[in-house]
């Protein structure tokens, strides 16, 4: 089995910064692709950004300029750079991978979720 521990989340402040953290572990054969998804109280989940293995990536608008993703499937990590944040990033973030485990396919796992609460 796969698990996935984010890690990173917490309180910042507007202009800051944080920096979020997805590990998996388990019987990994291969990590295809990391994106981070978000969902704020009362809202649904959305996009956030994903990067592909061989590194191409795709943001969303709304944090584009701002977030940047990356990932390292020798180390099955994913990492999500969050700078000038604003008080409409506070929510719950969380990391989803498609993971290829030693026996069987491909499949999507997601993270447990970490908080993100930006305030002054």
């Amino acid at each position: 089995q796969v698990q996935l521990v984010e890690s990173g989340g917490g309180s910042g402040q507007p202009g800051g910064s944080l920096r979020l953290s997805c590990l998996a572990s388990g019987t990994i054969e291969r990590m295809y692709s990391m994106a981070w998804y978000r969902q704020a109280a009362g809202k649904q989940r959305e996009f956030v950004a994903v990067v592909q293995s061989v590194g191409t990536t795709n943001i969303a608008d709304s944090v584009k300029g701002r977030f940047t993703i990356s990932m390292d499937d020798t180390k099955n990590t994913g990492i999500l750079q969050m700078n000038n944040l604003k008080p409409e990033d506070t929510a719950v973030y969380f990391c989803n991978t498609l993971i290829r485990p030693t026996s069987g396919t491909a499949t999507s796992y997601w993270g447990q979720g970490t908080q993100v609460t930006v305030s002054s």
